[in-house]
């Protein structure tokens, strides 16, 4: 497991390149066969992917210990969303199917986890977020039907984007992770701008769909001192809830959202003028 320390916002603007993508970038999310788990000790969240092969690919041994519990989800919650072929996973023994681009909810307690894809040829590739968790609430799995979706932006200003949000409450109840996708429409290259802060709750970007050949410019930082990560497919930027979250591709892609924190509210935003920005 690897382990990010949380950053001051004073001692990120002093980073070179190579420091900030040492911090914040998670290069390799899919290993194939494997589950990768990097814990981030911003709100605690934990994020990584499984790609299951032939065989079935559980929970790494002894990781409860790791977290001080018997077991990794006895006092958290999971979030998890297929970018891959169709999946199923275990849950103590029962078998959720997850297709491509669907998701499912895991609410804290459960013991057992077992993930693994219907068709080798096409593995799954199972991204997920994990977070502290108070209560435990029941798994569902979701599909884009089950999601609250918004089609935002023009061609105009470069940002023509459908927004599906899977973990919110109006869709699933959880104890504080909210998780969605977004699909950005050919031509559009911006995921957000103007862009903006949410200081009560931090986030994480998986960037995928993104071209061999192409790039995403993430941006954050502080609004008045921003700096900027480049990312390429099936990579994740940790974002403080003191930066800008906001990115640009050469060419359109797609990307998971999580967020963790004090609340759930999806608007709860503080704006950032494109004129205040530096």
């Amino acid at each position: 497991m690897d382990t990010r320390q949380a950053m001051h916002s004073t001692q990120a603007k002093t980073l070179d390149t190579e420091g900030l993508r040492r911090q914040f970038l998670i290069e390799e999310v899919f290993r194939p066969g494997e589950m990768t788990m990097t814990y981030s000790h911003i709100d605690r969240i934990v994020v990584g992917g499984v790609m299951p092969l032939a065989g079935p690919v559980g929970l790494p041994e002894g990781i409860g210990r790791t977290f001080g519990v018997d077991f990794f989800l006895q006092r958290r919650e999971m979030g998890i969303i297929n970018i891959g072929g169709p999946a199923r996973v275990v849950i103590d023994g029962e078998t959720v199917p997850v297709g491509s681009k669907e998701a499912v909810y895991i609410g804290m307690g459960a013991r057992e986890l077992a993930f693994s894809s219907v068709d080798p040829a096409r593995p799954a590739k199972l991204y997920y977020n994990s977070a502290p968790a108070h209560r435990a609430l029941p798994t569902k799995r979701l599909t884009l039907a089950d999601a609250s979706s918004t089609t935002l932006g023009d061609k105009r200003n470069g940002n023509r984007r459908t927004i599906n949000k899977f973990l919110i409450p109006e869709v699933v109840e959880t104890c504080q992770l909210s998780m969605g996708m977004t699909n950005l429409e050919e031509g559009s290259l911006w995921n957000t701008m103007p862009t903006h802060t949410h200081e009560r709750r931090m986030e994480v970007y998986l960037y995928f769909d993104v071209d061999p050949d192409a790039a995403v410019f993430h941006l954050m930082g502080q609004p008045q001192e921003t700096r900027h990560i480049v990312v390429h497919n099936e990579q994740a930027v940790i974002s403080p809830s003191w930066s800008i979250h906001s990115g640009v591709g050469t060419r359109a892609y797609s990307f998971i959202w999580g967020m963790v924190g004090e609340n759930q509210t999806y608007d709860d935003m503080d704006p950032v003028a494109v004129a205040a920005l530096r």
